[in-house]
């Protein structure tokens, strides 16, 4: 009998050309990212392409192995964390499991954000899971249609930020999943812009930004 082989691929995937992302720091044992818009954070079931950590793994020198630690939208920006050994990839996974890993993001949102009592918490479950978003603004901006905000986030579900902010009547700038239509060829205006934790290979406290 003859062997069969079988081929999955999503040819939408593969299509795609995202731009490169931008290194920030090498340790050897992890580096850190600035993942821009398009770019994913990990493969699916049909493989690893356009993904952040493949990306690395091809074009980091040394060459060296790549593992994903946590994951960003595939339409956010900003600082992602790639592993480069399995122990390495285990004590920084128990960092954001524990919630030990500090994360700060910013965003374009839609409407006048200074009217919310600040700062506000929200601790509106996601998918029957707890999660908690802090909310500060930032800046009002075009002609006060729309608003910087500082957002800190003490758990990590899917969309959360997005989710928060959309529930609040404030919707992402360019978000086509909760927002209120207002994209018009628009990138998601969220930004994964401070990251602080300690260290596993140097054991001090670092913090990143962007």
């Amino acid at each position: 009998m003859g062997d069969e082989l079988h081929l999955y691929y999503d040819a939408k995937i593969l299509a795609e050309i995202p731009s490169d992302p931008g290194l920030i720091a090498d340790l050897g044992g992890y580096s850190v990212w600035h993942k821009p818009y398009g770019l994913r954070s990990q493969g699916s079931k049909w493989g690893d392409h356009c993904t952040v950590v493949r990306w690395a793994e091809r074009n980091l020198e040394p060459l060296r192995p790549a593992f994903t630690v946590h994951r960003l939208d595939r339409a956010a920006k900003g600082l992602i964390l790639i592993a480069h050994s399995k122990s390495i990839a285990a004590a920084l996974s128990a960092l954001f499991r524990d919630r030990d890993v500090e994360k700060r993001y910013r965003a374009t949102v839609a409407g006048d954000f200074s009217t919310q009592l600040l700062p506000l918490r929200v601790e509106e479950p996601i998918d029957g899971k707890a999660a908690v978003s802090v909310f500060e603004h930032h800046e009002l901006i075009a002609d006060g249609t729309r608003s910087l905000v500082d957002v800190s986030i003490e758990t990590g579900r899917k969309h959360q930020v997005r989710r928060h902010l959309s529930g609040l009547g404030h919707a992402v700038i360019g978000d086509r999943l909760y927002g209120s239509g207002e994209v018009d060829g628009v990138d998601l205006q969220l930004t994964a812009c401070f990251l602080a934790f300690q260290c596993p290979v140097s054991g001090v406290r670092v913090e990143y930004k962007c």
